[in-house]
């Protein structure tokens, strides 16, 4: 269980270590960290050293955390993250929230590698999250309340931010670049999803199935926070045509994606408001 005293400490040694007054918060998914090293970087500090921080234990997540900043703003980039499925209570997987959240972070861009459900839909193909589906199971917020994160009840009704969905839309029209748009469904893992699964998951509304970014956001809007949401569209499943998915052929994807994906981030920075 994470106590307020982890936190804490985490959060002063990142102070201690350049993360003075940082604004923009960025959680890189599967294989989407590299894309963001263009960043004017101070530091560069691996999950370990940081106390009582989770470690990434997954490939396609270096593990390490980049301070400095993205198109002028002081920025935090996780290069990869953490899921329930590698064994972690859902308050570890929000760790890094938390950490933002005490470091004054108020925007927040989640980034992942996502299964596409869609049939309009293409591997390597950028998505904007406009809404989610939590199927793990599992929320951050269970348990006891702390009332100086956030109150016991968040409304989830407008997760991800408006302006923040427009801004992205206009910055991929200003690239010429197409950009999706659909439901995310957050599943556990790590097994991937059957045919059946497939379908009913199409049949309930989602355009794309991943194992990450819910209980992110749940704390995230626990804690006030504005939220983009992005996905890379690894692979397109059929119900009809299943076709084996590997971590290596995601990560491949995703890796090819990665810069589109942090040039896209970057010009929605420079219309941030």
């Amino acid at each position: 269980m994470v106590e307020q005293q982890h936190i804490d400490a985490a959060t002063a040694f990142l102070r201690q270590h350049g993360a003075t007054q940082p604004v923009i918060g960025l959680l890189a998914g599967t294989g989407l960290g590299g894309g963001f090293e263009s960043m004017a970087v101070d530091h560069a500090i691996d999950y370990g050293a940081i106390p009582h921080f989770p470690v990434s234990t997954v490939s396609g997540h270096r593990g390490r955390l980049l301070l400095g900043r993205l198109q002028g703003y002081a920025a935090m980039v996780f290069q990869g993250r953490f899921h329930l499925y590698e064994g972690y209570h859902p308050q570890e997987v929000v760790f890094p929230i938390r950490v933002m959240q005490a470091l004054g972070v108020r925007t927040l861009i989640v980034t992942n590698a996502a299964g596409g459900l869609n049939p309009a839909f293409q591997p390597g193909d950028l998505m904007l999250i406009t809404d989610h589906i939590n199927l793990t199971g599992e929320n951050p917020l269970v348990g006891p309340n702390d009332p100086a994160w956030g109150v016991r009840f968040p409304d989830m009704s407008r997760v991800y931010d408006t302006a923040l969905a427009d801004q992205a839309r206009a910055a991929a029209r200003r690239l010429d670049w197409p950009l999706q748009s659909g439901v995310y469904a957050g599943l556990k893992g790590p097994s991937l999803e059957t045919p059946a699964e497939i379908r009913f998951l199409t049949t309930i509304g989602a355009d794309a199935v991943g194992l990450s970014t819910v209980q992110e956001v749940i704390a995230a809007v626990h804690a006030g926070m504005r939220i983009l949401g992005l996905s890379v569209i690894t692979n397109v499943n059929s119900p009809d045509k299943p076709m084996p998915a590997t971590l290596e052929e995601i990560i491949a994807v995703a890796d090819q994606a990665a810069p589109r994906l942090a040039r896209l981030v970057e010009h929605i920075l420079e219309k941030l408001s």
